[in-house]
């Protein structure tokens, strides 16, 4: 299903001119991330079931299930990158305690959001690694293929959000978006108030400058709204002065579906954010690759910054 912009993105001309080592081996990672995908595809048409809140155990008697088959355990990790000296912020971290580790019942709702002409089957691995480290509440959702706005599909989102924290009488949850799917968290958050709602948002290959990847996939609605002269990207960039949530763009410097790839970071001076470099993975390996997944898991669990803080950050 993904399989057209990804292959339209080779038209580029830096991947039509002796293309690295490092490219290659993406490259190949990409296409084998693809097959399966399209294979496990059919598994995420439908939307979820959403099940009862289960009771919050304690943790003192808490067991964690653990599934033996788990690719984001591979021993295979990219090497990742700080942009700019790490500020105030603490680092992301992998599998170090933090504040919540300790108490996993105590960490808001997971809702994840995938891209374009995808579906939730995209964070199967993603989703799994989330429980195997304590997650109780990992929550997904699909908007339409025919979905033709990115403002529309925001709306949906809010209503999503509202019936989570109504499930779970939480206040407020965290995300992860790939791809489009971060933008449409971001338009809700930034433009529709959901910061009341959203605590964190991590981002994974999302446009956030707008992308001039594949013009002549300009005919589709949300690719229009995803170039960087789009009303959905102008109005991303007005000011956002009371912005309370916290962003975490990971971004690759081998993205093909990211024209510029630093499109990928956030740069609004308004919001508190930091901006994660990964080196070695393509667009598709974002939300499947363990070492970013456990970023991930850092990010949710890092302690909030102060309001106007920004920065870099790596994992190791």
């Amino acid at each position: 299903m993904r399989a057209l912009p990804f292959l339209f993105s080779f038209l580029r001309p830096c991947a039509l001119v002796r293309p690295s080592a490092a490219l290659v081996r993406s490259t190949v990672l990409e296409l084998a991330i693809l097959t399966a995908h399209v294979l496990i595809y059919p598994t995420g048409i439908l939307q979820e079931r959403r099940p009862p809140t289960p009771p919050v155990p304690d943790t003192a008697d808490m067991t964690v299930d653990v599934d033996t088959l788990d690719m984001l355990d591979a021993p295979s990790a990219p090497a990742l990158r700080s942009d700019t000296p790490v500020r105030s912020d603490p680092p992301i971290r992998s599998d170090t305690p933090g504040p919540s580790d300790d108490m996993p019942g105590d960490r808001p709702p997971v809702l994840l959001l995938h891209g374009f002409i995808d579906n939730r089957s995209v964070f199967i691995l993603l989703r799994r690694s989330l429980r195997r480290h304590g997650w109780r509440q990992v929550w997904s959702l699909n908007y339409s293929p025919l979905t033709c706005d990115v403002r529309t599909a925001a709306a949906l989102l809010a209503r999503h959000v509202e019936e989570v924290c109504a499930r779970t009488g939480r206040q407020q949850v965290d995300m992860v978006g790939h791809s489009l799917g971060g933008l449409i968290a971001r338009y809700y958050i930034q433009r529709m108030g959901g910061d009341a709602r959203v605590r964190t948002l991590v981002t994974l290959g999302t446009p956030h400058g707008g992308t001039r990847v594949a013009p002549a996939m300009s005919a589709h609605p949300l690719v229009r709204q995803m170039r960087p002269d789009s009303e959905v990207i102008a109005e991303l960039a007005a000011p956002a002065p009371h912005c309370a949530t916290h962003f975490i763009a990971f971004w690759s410097e081998l993205d093909q579906i990211m024209v510029p790839v630093e499109t990928a970071a956030i740069d609004h001076p308004d919001l508190i954010s930091r901006n994660v470099r990964v080196s070695g993975v393509g667009h598709l390996a974002l939300p499947v690759h363990g070492e970013v997944a456990a970023g991930i898991r850092g990010a949710l669990t890092a302690e909030q910054p102060a309001a106007g803080a920004a920065g870099a950050a790596s994992v190791a």
